[in-house]
């Protein structure tokens, strides 16, 4: 079973993108299952995990209602409010959704990360360790720290950080970046996203070898069990079409990696992180 571990569908008419604006041409239009199947069939992806790109509600509604109609999506990322002290009832009406396989904390837009690390953060997440619920980490370079911390207070946490944290692949520049995610690597449930790393690139000039330290670097700390891909589309559009997205990896994991061992990345792990035998 292929899988893309991390793609977006969005209609701009709902009004709850914010960060969505005619200023970004390319990405100010609707994404729906039909524009992605090809591509999907064209790689032999038989599988997504579509992901939440709004902080509402009603978006994960959205997307799950969406889901309904596109088989090759295998699970919904959603979005949960947990400051709210009723976040435990949203999640258990969610979750009677049969595509629901867990939800994203957006730390990178919080104005102040360490809000992650509030009494209300670390209630709601040490409940959902304690159910194994996958959660998805989208998390800036530089706000690794408060993931440290957060991890430091709720251990057990089944989460996957989201495009390798957004190191400053255009820059080069490997640190502390590196030294984060070594500390974050020794929690055996935490995985991590082969994705999204081409618009952390130089969007216009980007070759594949820029993407090889990385890339196998997350290889060494999370070893080839622990990472996925993810293709980010249509995020990834800004700097790169589907087909280089895949070719980017792939070019990454050959000269590192068996057959069957990249195979996984492109499927059984994130089948395993996000338990889609038990849905």
């Amino acid at each position: 079973m292929r899988i893309d571990a991390h793609q977006h569908f969005w209609k701009i008419e709902r009004n709850d993108y914010g960060w969505i604006t005619p200023e970004i041409p390319v990405l100010y239009r609707d994404y729906l299952p039909s524009d992605l199947k090809p591509h999907l069939q064209r790689h032999g992806m038989g599988h997504t995990i579509l992901v939440q790109a709004a902080p509402t509600i009603e978006e994960t509604e959205f997307i799950l209602k969406l889901s309904e109609t596109a088989d090759f999506v295998a699970g919904v990322v959603g979005w949960l409010d947990l400051e709210n002290p009723a976040f435990k009832e949203q999640f258990l009406r969610i979750n009677r959704h049969p595509k629901f396989i867990g939800f994203r904390v957006m730390i990178q837009d919080m104005a102040d990360p360490n809000a992650v690390l509030s009494s209300a953060y670390i209630e709601a997440l040490s409940y959902f360790a304690e159910q194994d619920v996958p959660v998805d980490l989208l998390v800036l370079a530089d706000q690794l720290p408060q993931l440290v911390q957060l991890l430091e207070r709720v251990p057990r946490l089944r989460g996957v950080v989201d495009h390798l944290a957004k190191p400053p692949i255009a820059s080069g520049v490997m640190e502390p970046w590196r030294s984060h995610m070594a500390e974050i690597a020794q929690y055996p449930n935490i995985f991590c996203k082969l994705s999204g790393m081409v618009t952390e690139a130089d969007r216009q000039g980007w070759n594949k070898d820029d993407f090889l330290a990385y890339v196998h670097e997350t290889l060494d700390l999370f070893g080839p069990e622990r990472v996925m891909f993810g293709s980010d589309w249509p995020v990834c559009l800004l700097a790169a079409t589907y087909e280089e997205v895949v070719d980017v990896l792939r070019h990454a994991l050959q000269d590192r990696l068996t057959p069957e061992a990249i195979e996984a990345v492109f499927g059984a792990n994130a089948a395993k992180f996000y338990k889609l035998n038990e849905h």
